[in-house]
């Protein structure tokens, strides 16, 4: 049987650890592509060099050009760049809609039966961004963000009681932001409620650290943002989709009608297989949850709303 390809759009911090995971978990053969000359190249012949001593053998290939993507069974995008001091969001989308709209020119051409997986912020505008330049199916184009703001919870939770990460379930919904969705009610450490196991008032400290979580490794680095987390995160989407797992995750996912949204990319559970998105899922909300992720939402609107303008320059 073929091995899988696995192409990485960027290949900055999230994409070389991105290839890292997908060798050591034998996902497949690697192509890291950037448009910085001698990057991708650099991190793949490192890479490459490390097979023998864990023991991998799939291909890693470093390139500069796009086309080198060809036939990708999964493509992974985290090309763009981060805000920076003195930066506008309208500054920061009007570059990255540029470079995510010419990254999904290059997908749709060489890798068109892709399963695209976008990392990109802001998250909630690139993936839609992705979607509509490519014009690929709803179930073949979805963002990374509520597993990774769900391990962050889960992690906090485990930390506070002491406890395996894996005892705790807990899933975060909406915009990838400061007004995403901690979901209490659907918080479980060893199936019992987390509202039985922590006090409110501390549940709300954790929840806020929740939202911050990604300021927080920023202010900490000074100089980039966290890339081991979202990086795990992306390649549990991937071994979802290439492995058919049926497993349920929280994603930004196109709505068409589920939770009373439809046209918008927002952070929910679906179901990923070989058939992609497979299904949404709704889980049923608490009254102020449900008024919680309204808010989300309309700041996922505002924001695609703020995109259209470079969509349509």
């Amino acid at each position: 049987m073929a091995r899988r390809k696995i192409a990485l759009v960027g290949a900055g911090m999230i994409g070389g650890t991105l290839a890292h995971l997908c060798l050591l978990k034998r996902l497949g053969d690697v192509v890291l592509y950037d448009v910085v000359e001698g990057l991708p190249q650099g991190k793949a012949l490192d890479l490459f060099e490390s097979g023998p001593i864990e023991g991998f053998d799939q291909s890693v290939k470093g390139t500069n050009d796009i086309a080198d993507i060809a036939g990708a069974d999964v493509c992974i995008v985290t090309a763009g760049i981060a805000r920076k001091p003195g930066m506008s969001r309208d500054d920061l989308l009007a570059t990255n809609v540029k470079i995510v709209g010419n990254v999904a020119e290059g997908i749709k051409k060489h890798a068109p039966n892709s399963f695209v997986i976008v990392v990109t912020n802001p998250l909630d505008a690139m993936v839609t961004v992705m979607k509509r330049v490519t014009g690929f199916a709803k179930q073949r184009v979805v963002g990374q963000a509520g597993v990774l703001d769900s391990s962050r919870y889960r992690s906090f939770v485990a930390a506070e009681l002491g406890v395996a990460v894996d005892s705790v379930s807990a899933m975060v919904l909406g915009g990838h932001g400061d007004d995403m969705v901690p979901v209490r009610s659907h918080c479980h450490v060893g199936g019992v409620p987390i509202a039985e196991l922590i006090p409110a008032a501390r549940l709300d400290e954790i929840e806020k650290r929740v939202r911050n979580a990604g300021g927080e490794v920023v202010a900490l680095l000074k100089t980039g943002s966290a890339y081991y987390s979202p990086a795990s995160a992306a390649i549990r989407m991937a071994e979802a989709y290439l492995f058919d797992k049926k497993e349920i995750l929280p994603c930004a996912a196109l709505l068409e009608g589920e939770y009373g949204v439809s046209g918008f990319y927002v952070g929910v559970p679906v179901q990923i297989g070989a058939g992609g998105v497979e299904k949404v899922i709704e889980i049923k909300l608490t009254p102020a949850e449900k008024k919680e992720l309204d808010v989300s939402v309309s700041h996922v609107r505002e924001l695609v709303e703020a995109t259209e303008k470079f969509l349509n320059a």
